[in-house]
């Protein structure tokens, strides 16, 4: 069976030919659920189809293009992460109480793609609650990555990043608490962005819990994409100029410049409580060279903020939410344990006890070391355009068996870790509400794709999309796996 390499352009490519007559939204969305059909079985990305609408969704959007009322995302064929409410298609968050779940309205973000003209093939799968750094689940199974079929594509956007990689959706929507769109962009080779918080709006994220706790802010959601250019594409859409919220109208700035030539570059590319492999270390070292030779003046700089701290806030605030949603018998469980731990135990146990059993003047205390923080960064960014950061501690890791996340283990060089090391890196900007995007950078000595992390300061998405854009013109483009570019497969 031939499939059509088109599908692994990057998106705004895909527009192009749309827009000249080139291809059909029809044609894009043959050629996308064929390569589901060919591919997925090697992968379980996309675990809920809906060919059936999808063709129907195709002959309308090409019939607004004929009619001149093309939206900017018009004929675009997209998987959606099953942690989205979508309209109508079986929607689970991985949970099998969800199995059968099926909403009466598409997510906010979702409505927003559908509206400029995306069409919906189906979703992509994820682990139960998207709160594992793999994407298995008991209702679909396990998502394997392109790169390597006995390795994850991270989680909890795994499913999504696969599709991404193997050109069967034009880009997707992820959804990011703990580094959930950056993490698996980083292992599958991909661009991504999480937004600044409160850039794109929450509402419809499955297990819909919203409805009864208050937003937590640590959420964001944004695009993985196959260019960086596809990042801003997406993003016009999720967060356009002018969009009310309540009293106030978000308008994001434009960056201060979209060459590198003069840009102030921090590199913070180490740090004792947080260790990442030599092949990562390598990878934001590359990064950190090429915006060098772009123009831009890199320095080893980092702002007034421990990780470790920032790590123990993002945790207890993470497990005052998690455990808000459990029967209260459990919380009340977790939360007697606190007199077990010492006070400076940053254990994944400890900080569970914490977060279950916080109370509203320890969280007061918190939210005062948190802002604290948050100011720090306001600092650093009135010197610094952006800062580079490790995406993880290690690139794509094995399939892991079962058990507990706290028995985990990573393999650091060597050197065992806690799976939670995971959280370490990506919890700086999501307790600072600071944008921050994953461009890929090389492949490292085991042939998987390593990437860098650009944090930029709150509100300024564009900036750190338009650095990873610079890195893509100065050789971190997206290579598409192995397993997406065998032109005839035998089944």
């Amino acid at each position: 069976m031939s499939l059509d390499p088109l599908l692994l352009v990057p998106a705004h490519v895909l527009l192009d030919r749309l827009g000249h007559g080139e291809a059909s939204a029809v044609e894009l969305t043959e050629a996308a659920l064929a390569r589901i059909e060919a591919l997925d079985p090697h992968l379980n990305a996309v675990v809920t189809r809906d060919a059936i609408g999808a063709r129907a969704a195709a002959r309308e959007s090409d019939a607004r293009r004929a009619a001149g009322q093309a939206g900017p995302l018009e004929g675009l064929p997209i998987t959606i992460k099953d942690a989205f409410a979508v309209k109508g298609l079986r929607t689970t968050g991985g949970v099998p109480a969800l199995s059968a779940y099926v909403p009466e309205q598409d997510a906010a973000a979702v409505a927003r793609l559908r509206g400029a003209g995306a069409i919906i093939l189906g979703k992509t799968n994820v682990p139960p609650y998207s709160g594992d750094f793999v994407t298995d689940n008991p209702i679909f199974g396990r998502t394997s990555n392109p790169w390597d079929l006995r390795r994850s594509p991270g989680g909890s956007s795994g499913g999504a990043a696969a599709a991404v990689a193997c050109g069967l959706s034009a880009f997707e929507l992820g959804s990011d608490l703990g580094g959930s769109i950056r993490w698996p962009a980083h292992a599958c080779g991909l661009f991504g962005l999480k937004t600044s918080y409160g850039t794109v709006p929450l509402a419809g994220i499955v297990p819909p819990a919203h409805d009864r706790l208050p937003e937590l802010d640590l959420w964001a959601i944004g695009p993985l994409a196959r260019s960086a250019r596809d990042l801003e594409l997406v993003l016009d859409v999720l967060a356009p100029a002018g969009d009310r919220r309540g009293a106030f109208t978000l308008d994001l700035p434009e960056p201060r410049q979209r060459d590198a030539k003069g840009l102030s570059i921090a590199l913070w590319d180490a740090d004792g409580f947080a260790p990442v492999d030599s092949a990562v270390a390598h990878a934001i070292s590359v990064a950190a060279g090429r915006l060098a030779e772009a123009g831009a003046v890199v320095n080893l700089a980092r702002p007034a903020v421990s990780l470790a701290e920032c790590y123990e806030i993002y945790a207890i605030l993470n497990a005052a939410q998690f455990t808000a949603e459990v029967p209260d018998r459990l919380r009340l469980r977790l939360a007697s344990r606190i007199d077990e731990f010492a006070p400076d135990d940053i254990s994944h146990a400890a900080l569970q006890a914490r977060g279950a059993g916080l109370s509203f003047h320890d969280w007061l205390l918190m939210t005062a070391r948190r802002q604290a923080m948050m100011r720090a960064w306001q600092r650093f960014f009135a010197d610094y355009d952006a800062i580079l950061l490790p995406p993880a501690p290690v690139g794509a890791v094995p399939h892991p068996g079962t058990g507990e996340l706290a028995s985990r283990t990573l393999d650091v060089d060597g050197m065992a870790r806690p799976w939670l090391d995971f959280l370490l890196w990506s919890s700086l900007a999501s307790l600072a509400h600071l944008p921050a995007a994953v461009a890929p950078v090389e492949r490292g000595p085991d042939g998987l794709p390593r990437g860098v992390q650009i944090v930029c300061a709150e509100g300024n998405d564009r900036m750190a999309v338009a650095i990873a854009a610079v890195l893509e013109q100065r050789g971190s483009a997206f290579v598409p796996p192995p397993l997406a570019t065998e032109a005839v497969l035998t089944f």
